[in-house]
């Protein structure tokens, strides 16, 4: 093998309870979480030594130094050593995961090299993202994030990705949380009949950051009423701590549609059409030869 190439896919958290807090200031979350088909790219190549170069369209916000998630996961394999290159498409502190996701990927990689199983249980040190995005599979995410229930039968959702530009600092959404003691999403998840019948019932959930996030960025709310405004949009809300929310549409072309609609009106902003769903196979490491 001379290499692999890894994707990983932007998380987005159709919703978000924060439902109380430990003893130790770690949040306590219950959140339905899919991925899209939008993502950064890893690739990597058995090397003497490590190292790490960051490109793409959003890299240049990326630090490569020694702190960077990538090189933290790399360290967990002390007998083994790559050359990796990351290549960003997905905006930095944006509420999508992308760091975590980037990390994730690392591991899936890695351990694909050293044939061993990607168990994501020692990663929660590095940031609770990081567990459900190994996976990348749809998936109701409880705990502070080591609590990860794959979900089965959750009906694929076209969306538009909306980042206003605007990076929000997650410790600073929390600390500003009126209320840290929420209800929790049902202990049974309903069926759904189609994207339709999802949308309904999300509507009735929430995203309990979404205020706190909107007043110390006031832009979010423009996003998400921009998206609402749009043909076709069945819901939109805040992904996450922010700043990036999503819209739902009933089609693929009306995503599409959207997605170009809303970056002719604001291009400063960055803007995606995608597919959510379990992308476990599009993330899964791919050989180079």
């Amino acid at each position: 093998m001379t290499g692999l190439r890894i994707f990983a896919p932007a998380k987005i958290n159709l919703t978000l309870h924060v439902t109380g807090q430990r003893a130790d200031g770690y949040h306590l979350l219950d959140s339905l979480v899919m991925f899209a088909d939008v993502g950064d790219v890893v690739h990597m190549r058995p090397a003497s030594a490590w190292s790490l170069r960051v490109d793409g369209p959003e890299g240049h916000h990326v630090p490569a130094g020694d702190d960077n998630l990538v090189l933290r996961v790399a360290r967990l394999f002390p007998d083994m050593a790559a050359a990796m290159t990351l290549t960003k498409e997905l905006p930095v502190a944006s509420g999508i995961g992308g760091g975590s996701a980037d990390a994730a990927a690392v591991w899936r990689g890695l351990c694909h090299m050293a044939k061993r199983d990607a168990d994501a249980a020692r990663l929660l040190a590095l940031g609770a993202d990081i567990p459900v995005c190994v996976p990348s599979q749809a998936a109701r995410m409880q705990g502070i994030g080591e609590v990860v229930l794959p979900l089965d039968g959750v009906p694929e959702l076209h969306v538009v990705l909306a980042n206003p530009r605007v990076a929000v600092s997650t410790p600073q959404i929390f600390s500003a949380l009126t209320r840290k003691d929420n209800a929790p999403m049902p202990d049974r998840l309903p069926a759904f009949a189609d994207a339709a019948a999802l949308c309904d019932w999300l509507a009735t959930q929430r995203n309990d950051l979404q205020s706190a996030a909107e007043a110390l960025a006031p832009q979010i709310t423009q996003v998400c009423a921009a998206l609402s405004a749009l043909p076709d949009c069945l819901l939109a809300r805040m992904s996450g701590s922010g700043a990036t929310c999503f819209g739902v549409f009933a089609t693929a072309q009306a995503a599409v549609d959207a997605a170009q609609k809303l970056s002719a009106a604001r291009p400063q902003w960055w803007v995606r059409a995608g597919r959510l769903g379990t992308m476990q196979a599009k993330a899964a490491p791919y050989p180079l030869s």
